[in-house]
């Protein structure tokens, strides 16, 4: 059975793979309660229905647990070489589980692995336990990072998705939260595992499998969570990259697996045959050059902190830009890396489309006042004007 239905689901996706790009007013996800398809990069939405619509979002709302985990780490408040010991109620939580004892001790990143792949509610708990001492005040992380996030149809009540009276989020909260947590790339590392085993503390293994098929069935599908409750339904929260442009697809209340597999898809097969994500300047590119006070050089080059890309149609026409440099007096020491000032992308009719933040692109080291005072000797000496 389970063979006829991976056949059938991998049917489905050639189909759709095959075919052409949707116009905007088809439904792409006609199976679904609510959908959006949203650029990961920029934000912008290319598709939705009924997207702000709250609904209960099931174990996709380990997404925002998984951002806490990510951020605790990227903080440095916790390691993926951390030890959790599980709790008598970690162990005891119901639905989808790794079947972790009290008592046991893993590390984060086994722990991580199982919320990931397998949607652990023991896992997730044990995280939620291990990071803010209790399960209560997790929930009142999620709920604040929530709100810092602009969420406004989300409301946790525990950190698995398991059905709480009031615990809802939207397509729209979860393809922003989705964003969010695609900020922690590592995290792919995990959600693109189809199937692992968690080594158990007695010397046996479970096996993880993932419940986002599309990680196996459609090319460049790499995560990121799926959600089923009888009062949710079937949801799934997936993300796919090709051609250097990242999709974020959400559906909720779909009747079954298949169909939310069928649906998301459908909407990233309109994006990736509708839209292409153009790098129009490069990072690296010299923007101008500036003067440093204090510096070990005179000037210093300016360049953007990241690449400039653009969402836009496929086959459109590429357009030019000049680009306005805003940067006060710079004093050393200054990092690549590190903002500076802004850029404004500048249109051929002269108007600013975009601000985009800058930096150096060499590390200036600071100067002793001596260092600066022999500089500006042979400065004077030779006729030049001091530079300060």
């Amino acid at each position: 059975m389970r063979i006829l239905r991976c056949i059938g689901l991998f049917f489905v996706l050639f189909l759709w793979q095959s075919s052409v790009a949707f116009a905007s007013e088809v439904d792409l996800a006609p199976n679904g309660k609510s959908a959006i398809l949203m650029d990961a990069e920029t934000g912008t939405i290319l598709y939705q229905k009924n997207a702000t619509e709250a609904r209960p979002p099931a174990s996709m709302t380990k997404i925002m647990s998984m951002l806490l985990i990510m951020e605790a780490i990227d903080e440095g408040t916790l390691s993926m070489d951390s030890d959790v010991t599980i709790s008598e109620n970690a162990s005891s939580m119901g639905g989808s589980q790794i079947f972790l004892e009290a008592g046991e001790v893993y590390k984060v990143k086994e722990l991580l692995k199982g919320i990931a792949i397998a949607s652990g509610n023991d896992a997730v708990v044990a995280m939620a336990e291990r990071i803010s001492g209790s399960v209560s005040d997790f929930v009142n992380k999620m709920n604040e990072r929530a709100k810092e996030l602009g969420l406004t149809s989300t409301t946790f009540k525990n950190p698995h998705g398991l059905d709480a009276e009031g615990h809802v989020s939207s397509a729209k909260d979860m393809a922003i939260m989705a964003r969010e947590l695609l900020k922690h790339p590592k995290i792919l590392e995990f959600t693109s595992i189809y199937e692992d085993y968690l080594q158990k503390k007695d010397g046996t293994s479970t096996w993880l499998v993932n419940t986002n098929k599309l990680v196996r069935f459609y090319d460049g599908v790499d995560g990121l969570k799926t959600g089923f409750t009888s009062s949710a339904g079937y949801c799934l929260t997936a993300t796919a990259m090709k051609n250097n442009l990242r999709l974020i697809a959400v559906v909720m209340g779909e009747e079954t697996s298949d169909k939310r597999s069928s649906d998301v898809a459908s909407m990233l097969n309109y994006g990736f045959n509708t839209y292409q994500s153009v790098i129009l300047e490069k990072k690296d590119t010299v923007l101008g050059t500036k003067r440093v006070e204090m510096g070990n050089v005179e000037t210093v080059e300016i360049t953007l902190t990241k690449d400039y890309k653009k969402l836009m149609k496929q086959n459109e026409k590429i357009p030019s830009y000049s680009y306005n440099i805003n940067v006060s007096n710079l004093k050393a020491p200054l990092m690549v890396g590190d903002k500076i000032g802004t850029a404004n992308v500048v249109d051929s009719n002269g108007n600013i489309v975009d601000t985009l933040d800058v930096t150096v692109k060499d590390t200036v080291q600071k100067i002793s006042f001596w260092e600066l005072w022999m500089r500006n000797l042979k400065q004077i000496t030779s006729g030049k004007i001091l530079i300060k």
